[in-house]
């Protein structure tokens, strides 16, 4: 007899009882409670929130590869890794392959690891023995933080706002640039994504003008979804980015020279920003919070990233750590904003 495991989310309890009740009158049910494991993914309350974690899975994971005990690093990858492979091909990649899924599945709690996947992604077809290794740096990252995960609390205002952020020709064999971005609810992080641009961009404004583009649909869609679950918006979305001639360019209505070979990218954010849906805005590079889906990043700007993206663990576990007592880096960001936001913005 095949059984069918579901979970039911609301925003009242005596609403899920109902709901609940009326499913029992249908079918047969085995109540299990409160939600604390689901698909590998562990969902663990504390006084500030719920945190969502794959430690189980973490765990499995090193003990299959026999890395349990080895010695563990602080960063998945070096500034210096990203680079053309001088050594030889795998004979048999399939075990190079398997790593990379699990690992895209360890991914959905744990942002910090996305960049690194990405780019271990992209040599599926024919791995190297360096390729491999830089799999291997992954788990010894994972060895020291297997309950890290992303922390969910409750938050007043309820604005949509997402960090958007380009490299520059990072791919050393196409040249072509990596767009990333994190949005937020509120102070919670709730999407993010590190992804290869289908072509070259012939500069850093363009790269960055891209990522504007992906990250403008993101929040796009998101904003959708939420309506669908009726859930009020308070105000437009707000992408943030730290170059300043692109932030320009999604005000400016005249198309010029160097930006009309990126005329489809061009319009969707200008008539975005125009139609009042969204709302570009300049932020500092050392507050980009999008750097680590991008690009390799030294280890004091990787922690300051992950520790602003609220990748954390709960106190009652062993190893923990206090609840992250900053504001939330989107609100912060929207708060520092607010004053000169009207007198400041591209016209």
């Amino acid at each position: 007899m095949k059984k069918n495991q579901g979970d039911v989310i609301g925003s009242s309890t005596s609403l899920i009882e109902r709901f609940v009740i009326k499913l029992n009158a249908e079918f047969v049910l085995n109540d299990l409670g409160s939600l604390n494991f689901f698909l590998g993914i562990e969902a663990i309350r504390d006084t500030t929130g719920i945190h969502l974690c794959q430690k189980k899975y973490v765990r499995d994971l090193l003990s299959k590869q026999g890395m349990l005990k080895c010695k563990s690093v602080s960063i998945p990858i070096t500034p210096k890794a990203i680079q053309e492979s001088t050594s030889s091909y795998l004979s048999d990649p399939h075990e190079y392959r398997v790593l990379v899924g699990a690992l895209q599945y360890l991914s959905i709690t744990r942002p910090d690891i996305t960049y690194v996947i990405n780019v271990a992604s992209q040599h599926m077809q024919c791995p190297t023995a360096n390729d491999f290794s830089a799999l291997k740096r992954i788990l010894r990252c994972l060895v020291a933080t297997p309950n890290h995960g992303i922390h969910i609390r409750p938050c007043s205002r309820l604005q949509l706002s997402i960090f958007s952020n380009s490299d520059c020709s990072g791919c050393p064999l196409t040249r072509r640039s990596t767009s990333g971005f994190c949005s937020f609810l509120g102070s919670n992080l709730i999407s993010w994504s590190s992804k290869k641009q289908p072509t070259v961009a012939r500069s850093s404004i363009e790269a960055e003008y891209r990522s504007i583009a992906t990250a403008a649909a993101e929040v796009t869609w998101l904003q959708f979804l939420l309506r669908d679950l009726q859930v009020q918006l308070p105000a437009a979305l707000i992408a943030y980015c730290d170059n300043t001639s692109a932030t320009y360019l999604a005000y400016n209505h005249v198309m010029h020279s160097r930006s009309k070979h990126i005329a489809i990218d061009y319009h969707f954010v200008r008539e975005k920003v125009a139609l009042g849906d969204l709302t570009v805005l300049h932020v500092l590079t050392h507050k980009q919070l999008a750097d680590v889906f991008t690009k390799p990043l030294s280890t004091s700007k990787f922690h300051f990233a992950i520790s602003n993206l609220f990748l954390s663990i709960p106190t009652q576990l062993e190893g923990g750590c206090k609840p992250h007592k900053s504001l939330s880096p989107a609100l912060s960001a929207q708060q520092s904003h607010t004053k000169d936001q009207e007198t400041n913005s591209p016209q």
